[in-house]
């Protein structure tokens, strides 16, 4: 074996033993996310059902990859006639268009680079990245935390509905702060 092969096989060797596999922990990760209303304040809301799996290096402290998936029905504003009419045709269709989705393509300092799909519309993305790092809990369980955060527009995916506002402006904002606070336990 040459000496490239030997430094390609060990270089493998010692990244596959140092990342591990995690699932998303649902009972401790936010996918939140938040809009302007009538120009003037913020409505909060969340997904309450997704699931996830990603790739941590606990030596280099790295997220390698992540891979989500969103169901949008689970869409929770806390004002029912609200999720309704966001789960309508108007808005996501979730009827037709039931799971958001969501691949890492790449880390760079604290960036967060992939493709977001909804409506069978996928872009490419750009998110504010805070990794947390990893440790294990108290039931012998190792975990790892972090957060993504950034803006998307969402006439970029065909969610247009809309309503001018006599005073000026529209009823809803075009811009979406997205805010995702993960944690995941590694697969044993």
């Amino acid at each position: 074996m040459n000496l490239k092969k030997l430094a390609l096989t060990s270089t493998l060797l010692v990244s596959t033993l140092f990342a591990g596999n995690y699932n998303v922990d649902k009972d401790h990760t936010n996918v939140g996310f938040k809009v302007k209303h009538m120009m003037i304040s913020n409505v909060s809301g969340k997904f309450n059902e997704f699931k996830g799996t990603f790739e941590y290096d606990e030596k280099a402290k790295m997220l390698k990859s992540l891979n989500g998936e969103i169901v949008v029905k689970s869409i929770n504003t806390e004002n029912k006639k609200r999720d309704d009419h966001l789960r309508s045709a108007d808005f996501f269709n979730a009827k037709k268009f039931p799971k958001i989705t969501f691949t890492l393509s790449k880390i760079e300092d604290d960036t967060a680079y992939g493709k977001i799909t909804i409506k069978d519309v996928t872009k490419d993305i750009k998110l504010d990245f805070d990794n947390s790092g990893t440790i294990k809990d108290p039931w012998g369980n190792y975990r790892a935390g972090f957060a993504l955060s950034g803006k998307i527009k969402r006439k970029d995916f065909g969610i247009t509905w809309n309503k001018v506002i006599e005073a000026g402006g529209v009823a809803v904002g075009d811009t979406v702060k997205l805010d995702i606070e993960i944690e995941g336990i590694k697969e044993k």
